[in-house]
């Protein structure tokens, strides 16, 4: 199993990092439903948003889930080594530093996969994290700048250089954003070119699409993102997989009982008034691939109390399956 500093990691799937998804409440789930790393969603380095509202719930950790990584962005040194060292003392475990992100708002600040394009401010950035704190530091790119300068070779030999503790990869590049397919070939080498543990992301939506790209790779682990979403249950499905084991898709009861469970620990978070609002969201992914999908989500955004959520809730199920849980 991949091995982080002192934490050997229970399985080599990891729920990667998403602003506005990988909440406390649905790292939890992740975790418990199999996930053998979850990472927090990016927290500004700017010590100027610490008290924000944002930025204090993304900060709050569950003590039950370790090791407890923390990622940060931002594109000063010094600013992320102080980010680094204020949110090892409020608990995280492992400090994780973003230059993958190619959101526009992101990278107009020459943060997340922008910092690729300016490899003396990488390799100053990640020194500048790494003497800063004594628990590990990771580190998530892209494969490079643009199709034309994919330097993530160099990047993954400057962070092992520099003391990063494990590396995950996106196969694409900044200026793909999402479009098309990921490539797993610079993917390949990069493992080839380090020693430390790396975790192929990028498309990997099924177990044996992540037992593929570990085949075509030789990554340590995987690294799931968009895919989970509404499916909290993937990583462990991946996990098993992995390990020889059988998996099964949950049953109609058994997504119920999930998606309940998971609006109430949203409305518990958030609090009501918050909680309806981002519990929409979520309910949209869960009803993907659903035939009538838009007409639930859309009678699901009309509602205005927790109560009618969860009550609501069981019509995206058959009747049989709402009677067995009710019993």
């Amino acid at each position: 199993m991949p091995q982080i500093g002192p934490y050997k990691l229970a399985n080599p799937v990891a729920l990667a990092p998403m602003a506005g998804v990988t909440d406390l409440p649905f790292r939890r789930l992740c975790a418990e439903m199999g996930a053998g790393l979850v990472v927090s969603e990016m927290i500004s380095s700017n010590p100027r948003l610490r008290d924000s509202r944002k930025t204090a719930l993304r900060s709050v950790h569950d003590a039950e889930v370790e090791p407890r990584s923390v990622q940060i962005a931002g594109s000063h040194p010094a600013e992320l080594a102080a980010a680094a060292f204020y949110n090892v003392g409020r608990g995280a475990q492992i400090i994780d530093i973003n230059m993958g992100c190619p959101a526009k708002k992101v990278c107009k600040k020459a943060a997340g996969s922008a910092l690729l394009a300016d490899e003396k401010l990488v390799r100053d950035i990640l020194q500048a994290v790494v003497a800063a704190v004594d628990v590990p530091v990771t580190l998530k790119i892209r494969t490079g700048a643009s199709r034309a300068e994919r330097n993530g070779v160099t990047i993954a030999r400057i962070a092992e250089d520099a003391g990063i503790a494990a590396l995950s990869v996106h196969g694409r590049t900044r200026a793909d954003k999402f479009n098309g397919q990921a490539e797993y070939d610079t993917i390949a080498c990069i493992v080839e070119a380090t020693d430390f543990p790396v975790f192929a992301n990028g498309d990997i939506d099924s177990p044996e699409k992540a037992a593929a790209v570990i085949a075509a790779t030789g990554a340590a682990g995987v690294m799931i993102g968009r895919a989970a979403q509404g499916r909290p249950w993937l990583c462990g499905q991946v996990a098993a997989h992995l390990a020889g084991e059988q998996f099964v898709e949950p049953s109609a009861r058994d997504q119920l009982a999930i998606l309940r469970r998971h609006l109430l620990s949203l409305h518990t978070f958030y609090g009501e008034f918050m909680g309806l609002r981002i519990a929409r969201k979520h309910v949209g992914w869960y009803l993907q691939g659903q035939t009538a999908c838009h007409t639930h989500r859309a009678r699901f955004n009309q509602l205005e109390s927790a109560a009618a959520q969860l009550e609501h809730i069981k019509h995206f199920f058959p009747t049989d399956t709402n009677e067995e849980l009710a019993a």
